[in-house]
């Protein structure tokens, strides 16, 4: 298993103590991805540097640490810049992760069907694109060529980056024809109530769908075990509905998987009612709920009844 150290930015507003409840959360998605982590670093400034994330002393010290212990990773709390990226990779001895691509990795290991698969490979290429150059470089470093315009890390850039924006085309021209089919499929449901389960990840939002559905939609106690929306028929009191599992919401989600998944989560603005699921032994419950309130506003979702 990898070894990883996160960090984070402390805004000179911000409480300590939220920090900590970030990189807890950042903690679990390491872990969620098959890595541990071994030491948390924080620095308080005004905001984020814009060049290096954190101040060249604090780098300097990471940079040390890591290299003295060995360490695999760094990942860092918030989506880094492809600058900030170039720079910092520039100065550590390990490999850079932000929140960001932490958390498309863990969509990319855990997307089953081919619809969820062509989401995540959209959001994938969509944030690696910019941050190409930062690749090029690296590898031109490896080979000790120039790395100058012209050279052969340019023209490598320039055909990759023409690759991915084929792709990202192509993705996108798939994800348009499977949302057409599911929309016949919404559209054949007739007028039963469309009921949609949402809540932050790992609340219990699949388990509770086993239970009220009799279904055995997947659940683990980890982040983003669901992916892909299942819908169940269920009778309760004589009373027949429609209801879907649909993917969790989480702090700092990346705007690459909002517009990706934003077939998937047709569920939800399509539906009649939500129920909004809390894990209210969670101790940071009542932001869970604000961030899902967000999210369902930014989806278009935020003028639907919850429960």
């Amino acid at each position: 298993m990898e070894r990883a150290v996160l960090i984070a930015v402390t805004p000179d507003a911000a409480d300590n103590r939220r920090t900590e409840e970030y990189l807890d959360e950042l903690e679990f998605l390491a872990e969620t991805a098959g890595i541990r982590s071994v030491r948390r670093f924080t620095q308080r400034l005004p905001q984020p540097s814009s060049r290096i994330y954190v101040g060249p002393g604090k780098l300097e010290e990471i940079a040390a640490w890591c290299k003295e212990h060995e360490i695999d990773v760094a990942i860092f709390d918030d989506e880094l810049s492809p600058a900030q990226t170039r720079n910092i990779e520039g100065a550590m001895p390990c490999r850079i992760l932000d929140r960001t691509r932490l958390i498309l990795d863990i969509f990319l290991s855990r997307a089953r069907t081919a619809y969820a698969k062509t989401q995540v490979q959209l959001a994938h290429h969509e944030y690696m694109l910019p941050r190409l150059s930062g690749l090029w470089t690296h590898l031109e470093r490896q080979r000790g060529g120039t790395g100058t315009r012209g050279g052969a890390g340019e023209r490598e850039i320039e055909t990759d980056r023409r690759i991915i924006r084929n792709r990202i085309a192509k993705l996108k021209e798939d994800l348009q024809k499977i949302d057409r089919q599911m929309a016949v499929q919404r559209s054949n449901r007739g007028q039963l109530v469309r009921v949609a389960l949402v809540g932050y990840t790992n609340v219990g939002k699949s388990t509770l769908m086993n239970l009220i559905a009799k279904s055995d939609v997947f659940a683990e106690n980890k982040l983003f075990a669901t992916l892909d929306t299942t819908v169940r028929k269920v009778v309760f009191d004589n009373l027949p509905f429609l209801l879907s599992d649909t993917v969790g919401f989480i702090r700092k989600l990346p705007t690459q998987l909002i517009e990706s998944f934003k077939s998937t989560l047709d569920e939800v603005r399509e539906a009649d009612l939500l129920i909004h699921v809390v894990d209210i032994s969670h101790p940071q419950f009542e932001e869970q709920l604000d961030v899902v309130k967000q999210t369902l506003q930014e989806i278009g979702a935020g003028d639907k009844p919850v429960y």
